[in-house]
C-alpha cells in the first residue's frame, strides 16, 4: 500500500497545485472523486488491465463516461495518467488530493459513529466541541452502527475518542487487570 501511495503522491500534488492556482480546489475535488468512483468500478479495471486497450483509448474512455462533468485541464490530466499507465491510482490520487485540500482550508473530516441517530442540536454540539479543540472547520458524517450499546466514538483525522459503553467496559477491565 505504501508503494502505491508513493506513486499517487506525485500527481495528486501536481493536480492539487494546478487546482489551487486557478482557484478551483472544490472543482477539481468533485472531479476526481468521480474519477476515483469509475477506476474503481471492476469493469473498468478490467479494462484497464487489458493489454489490448491503448493509452488513448482508455483516457477517451474515462473522458467519455461523463465528459460534461470533467474540464479541459482534467482531460489532459487524464491523458497523462493513462499514458503514464497510472489511472487504476485514481482513488488514491483523489484521497491524497482530499487531505492536502482539506489542509489549505484548514478544514477536517470527523466522523461521528452512535448506537443512534443524532439530533441537529447534538451534532452542532459536536461540531462546535471539535472545532475548538482542532481549530479547523469541521465537516462532521454522522453513522449509526447497531453494535453499539450507547456512547459515540469520533474520528477525525488521527484523533479517536471512544465514549462508547464497550469501550468504557473494554478500559475499565484493563484498568482492573493492571
Amino acid at each position: 500500500m505504501a508503494e502505491i501511495l508513493t506513486i499517487a503522491r506525485p500527481y495528486a500534488q501536481a493536480a492539487f497545485q494546478f487546482a489551487d492556482s486557478h482557484q478551483a480546489l472544490k472543482e477539481w475535488s468533485g472531479m476526481l472523486e468521480f474519477l476515483a468512483v469509475v477506476a474503481a468500478d471492476p469493469e473498468m479495471t478490467a479494462l484497464v488491465d487489458n493489454p489490448r486497450m491503448t493509452e488513448t483509448q482508455l483516457a477517451e474512455l474515462f473522458i467519455s463516461i461523463d465528459a460534461d462533468r470533467l474540464d479541459d485541464n482534467c482531460h489532459n490530466f487524464i491523458h497523462l495518467l493513462a499514458e503514464n499507465r497510472r489511472l487504476k491510482l485514481l482513488p488514491e490520487i483523489a484521497a491524497l488530493f482530499e487531505i492536502q485540500r482539506r489542509e489549505a482550508e484548514q478544514s477536517i473530516r470527523a466522523e461521528l459513529i452512535t448506537a443512534f441517530p443524532v439530533t441537529e442540536a447534538q451534532q452542532a454540539a459536536v461540531t462546535t466541541a471539535l472545532k475548538k479543540r482542532l481549530g479547523r472547520d469541521i465537516e462532521l458524517e454522522c453513522k449509526t452502527d447497531a453494535t453499539l450499546l450507547g456512547g459515540a466514538i469520533i474520528r477525525a483525522g488521527d484523533l479517536v475518542i471512544d465514549g462508547s459503553v464497550r469501550g468504557k467496559l473494554e478500559r475499565l477491565g484493563n484498568s482492573l487487570s493492571h
